[in-house]
């Protein structure tokens, strides 16, 4: 399995130890030989657009924000940076040429790297809400930002961007696994009369599971596919077994990878539109009941 690709999934930064769980420890010391990946800290590498990031931020006296400050932070996201996110002053002049290469914002940070909720709101106003709600659900689940204090934050935002925010800190959930996880659910939303919650306890086959999104009305589960954590052979045979028992016990299941999630999120949203009208359908139908 190619190191760089696994680091990616895992947010663009990763432990040692984590890595040793899909890689061998002679693939983690050629990628490193060969740059694929760097080594950022004592136990723990990072892709080259890691350096890359500091390098700029160095080169433009600039704070590193928005999604490179999500990847400096080791939240997972769903995309990785095309480019460093830099900020600086307000009044500051930058000339174009020297600002190729970047995404360079006037949003005046100052520092090395932007506050843990200043860069989810960062997000949240400049990324699409699909990305934004992962990386705001990534800062919840590391703990490092408080849902009160996001939603009041957003709620105090003015100008470009600030709905946008208020969105993202209205339906960030500490609850999510991954940043595709929330990326189904960011397209649940467009769904009227679907409600998909993360990590919701269900009993099935006697034995207590939590599928990844569940609408308990509609009896449906959405599971998040990514092959990083499935490929185990004792998982995927857990996995089969529980999404068997779901569907003995007439629960709808849906299964939406991360290909789905970036590159045909129109598609992701019509097959949700589709499985909520048949299971409302269902859901109302004496005879199906």
């Amino acid at each position: 399995m190619d190191v760089a690709e696994v680091v990616a999934r895992l947010g663009g930064s990763a432990r040692t130890d984590q890595l040793l769980r899909f890689v061998t420890p002679r693939d983690l010391t050629e990628a490193v030989a060969t740059r694929e990946v760097e080594r950022l800290s004592k136990g723990r590498y990072g892709l080259p657009a890691l350096g890359a990031t500091h390098r700029e931020a160095a080169r433009l006296d600039a704070t590193i924000t928005c999604l490179s400050a999500a990847v400096e932070q080791g939240w997972e996201v769903l995309r990785q940076p095309d480019r460093p996110w830099l900020a600086v002053p307000r009044n500051r002049k930058v000339d174009p040429r020297r600002r190729r290469g970047v995404h360079l914002t006037w949003s005046g940070h100052g520092g090395t790297v932007t506050s843990p909720v200043t860069t989810v709101l960062e997000c949240a106003r400049r990324l699409p809400f699909v990305e934004a709600l992962g990386v705001a659900d990534s800062a919840l689940r590391h703990g490092v930002v408080d849902l009160d204090e996001l939603q009041v934050a957003a709620a105090g935002l003015r100008g470009p961007g600030s709905p946008a925010a208020v969105r993202v800190a209205t339906h960030a959930h500490p609850l999510a696994h991954n940043p595709l996880e929330s990326a189904l659910r960011a397209l649940s939303l467009e769904v009227p009369g679907l409600r998909l919650v993360p990590q919701v306890p269900v009993r099935v086959d006697g034995v207590e599971i939590h599928p990844d999104l569940v609408d308990e009305r509609l009896r449906l589960v959405v599971e998040a596919e990514g092959w990083l954590y499935h490929g185990a052979p004792d998982q995927f045979a857990r996995d089969l077994r529980r999404y068997t028992a779901l569907t003995v016990d007439r629960w709808t299941v849906a299964r939406f990878g991360h290909r789905a999630a970036t590159n045909e999120q129109d598609w992701v949203v019509d097959c949700l539109r589709s499985l909520e009208r048949t299971c409302r359908s269902r859901l109302d139908c004496r005879k199906c009941a």
